[in-house]
């Protein structure tokens, strides 16, 4: 038995956010009712067509779902939201604020609701179109980012990740607060928010400080050696956090102790003549060589991979191949353990029509008299 076993999820969805919320939920065994628009459905399908038919965004949060393709303003349509809000536990949005006011759905006071907007429902920034790097952007995320003068985005989509991650999080917390009083709770959730919160660190540095740290590239800004260093064959990144370590590192090189690399905020404030000495050290090694030493001598390091070794990464295991439309995905389980994880098949576009509304109670008349009304 999975922990959400029986527990139904209806979401009008799109793009990555909420999508990766269900994703999670459904992972942990909701059933998960997808509500697309009909002919497109969410416009994540057609990013790019790396998994078969639909994009890698969309194959990744949308496993083990099911699609209901829906006109939700037709009237007909708007009759079987009704019902499916009438038989979910959650149910769960990202349309705009906009479109989510114009459905004026009744909701019952069992209902757990999750709404995500992109900067919240008040303030000036209300109205305002928000995707994953507009908020990075506002956030402060792209402005940290980067190397000297060059800013630049996240490689991943980090605030849709974030708000998804906190969103799925709120939503076992009123599952259980529904189990034990017996009532919903309304859960609001914006972007700028959950990246915010994710930002705090930075935030808090910049106001202690009087400044931002430092653009550093892949190194970090206020810890050194700490980012990668060139071998013979590519590049190894070190960790060094403290002076333990770096004394262990000194060692390696037969570097002999030195004022100007004594302490951490030191070794930052003399990190070019820091870099020139370890690459001297370390240009005739090879990566594993040299990982292998570090590891030997307790100095945190890793190897820098491209993304196209991730796949075979030694530490990864469970790979699955999961049905996708017009082909199938190899994808990893949950990262967290201890739960069964059977996945299903991402969707096709109202894969799940005739299933779903018969679930509902509505016969095959209906179900003709609703395709003629072009309703899904």
């Amino acid at each position: 038995m999975r922990p959400l076993d029986g527990v139904v999820v209806v979401s009008l969805e799109q793009a990555v956010a909420v999508p990766y919320a269900t994703r999670l939920l459904a992972d942990l065994g909701a059933r998960v009712i997808k509500v697309e628009r009909p002919g497109t459905g969410d416009f994540a399908r057609h990013y790019d067509s790396a998994c078969g038919e639909v994009s890698s965004y969309f194959a990744w949060t949308n496993i083990g779902k099911e699609s209901v393709s829906l006109d939700l303003f037709h009237p007909a349509g708007r009759e079987v939201l009704t019902r499916l809000v009438e038989r979910a536990d959650v149910l769960l949005c990202n349309l705009s604020p906009r479109v989510w006011q114009r459905l004026a759905l009744e909701l019952p006071d069992t209902l757990v609701v999750g709404e995500l907007s992109g900067y919240g429902w008040d303030g000036p920034y209300a109205d305002r179109k928000a995707f994953d790097a507009l908020v990075q952007s506002e956030a402060g995320l792209v402005s940290l980012t980067g190397e000297g003068d060059v800013v630049a985005r996240a490689g991943i989509s980090v605030a849709d990740i974030a708000a998804g991650v906190q969103l799925q999080a709120a939503v076992l917390a009123a599952l259980l607060q529904k189990a034990r009083t017996g009532l919903g709770t309304r859960l609001r959730l914006s972007l700028f928010d959950a990246l915010a919160e994710w930002m705090h660190q930075p935030m808090l540095y910049a106001v202690g400080t009087g400044a931002a740290a430092p653009r550093s590239g892949a190194h970090h800004p206020s810890i050194a050696p700490y980012g990668p260093v060139a071998c013979a064959d590519g590049s190894v990144h070190l960790a060094v956090q403290n002076d333990g370590q770096w004394q262990r590192l000194s060692a390696l090189i037969g570097l002999a102790p030195q004022e100007r690399f004594a302490t951490v905020s030191s070794r930052v404030e003399h990190r070019a003549d820091l870099h020139r000495l370890l690459d001297q050290a370390f240009s005739g090694m090879a990566a594993a060589e040299l990982l292998a030493a570090l590891d030997a001598a307790d100095v945190p390091a890793a190897l820098t991979r491209p993304i196209t070794e991730l796949p075979a990464h030694p530490q990864l295991s469970g790979w699955t191949d999961v049905p996708v439309p017009g082909g199938s995905a190899r994808v990893l389980p949950p990262p967290v353990r201890g739960f069964e994880w059977s996945p299903g098949a991402v969707p096709e576009l109202g894969q799940h029509n005739d299933q779903v509304l018969r679930w509902l109670g509505f016969s095959d008349e209906e179900l003709t008299s609703l395709r003629a009304r072009s309703v899904f």
